[in-house]
Parts: structure tokens; C-alpha cells; sequence
């Protein structure tokens, strides 16, 4: 198995569980949400389903274009939980025991970007900063 298949999976899997978790204990995606959001259950809800679309596109064996499309759709989707990831960080930090600390979320801030990247990488949208051979 060739590193972008195996950073497939592996994306694929992290994607599916929290799909998972989304759906079956939204209470911690409820928690961090932005007061702007509107139905924010509904929001948690369907950010789950997206997460599990995706990750079964991305894996698929029969559809390079489904794949690819479900690439685009997990970047697009990592783009814009963004704000909640953004709260999170700022509600910790307003905590008297500082929450998760800085210690997760500085690592969590710079990897939402390189999420982007890896779903259109392994989803061969982009191929960038390698070549195909």
C-alpha cells in the first residue's frame, strides 16, 4: 500500500468516528459551537453525516471521481468547522483551569489546514507538493 492510500484510510477512519461521535454524543460539538450558529443540533447532526459521506467516498474502490468529490467535500468541510474549533480555543482560554490547555490547541490550529490538504491529497485532487510519477 502506497502512502496516499494508507494516509487515505487513515484519514477515512478519523473522519468515520468522529461522524460517529457526532451522532451519537453531539453534546461535546454542541458545547463549542458559535452562539451565531442557527439549529445548531441540527448543524452537529448534519456535519456527522457529512463526515461519514465522506469518509465512505474517500475509500471507495469503484469511483475515482467519487473519490475526488468526496475529497473536496471533507476540505470544504474541515474550512468550515473552523469557527468552531476557533471558539473551542477561545472558550478554554477563558476557563479558570485553562480547559484543554494550549498544548492541544495550537497543534489543532495549524493541523486544520494540513487536514485540507491531506483530503485533497490522498483524494488525488491535488498533487501538490509531490508529482505523480
Amino acid at each position: 500500500m502506497n502512502a496516499r492510500r494508507a494516509l487515505r484510510v487513515f484519514l477515512a477512519v478519523g473522519y468515520a468516528a468522529a461522524g460517529i461521535l457526532h451522532l451519537a454524543a453531539p453534546q461535546p460539538f454542541l458545547t463549542i459551537m458559535p452562539a451565531w450558529v442557527w439549529l445548531p443540533d441540527a448543524v452537529v447532526f448534519w456535519t456527522g453525516i457529512a463526515e461519514l459521506f465522506g469518509a465512505a467516498a474517500l475509500v471507495q474502490p469503484w469511483s475515482a471521481k467519487l473519490r475526488r468529490l468526496g475529497a473536496m467535500g471533507l476540505a470544504l468541510y474541515a474550512v468550515m468547522v473552523f469557527p468552531a474549533n476557533i471558539n473551542h480555543f477561545a472558550l478554554d482560554m477563558t476557563r479558570g483551569d485553562g480547559g484543554l490547555g494550549l498544548a492541544y490547541h495550537i497543534p489543532r490550529m495549524f493541523a486544520q489546514p494540513l487536514l485540507v490538504w491531506l483530503a485533497l491529497w490522498t483524494g488525488g485532487v491535488l498533487d501538490w507538493p509531490f508529482r505523480r510519477r
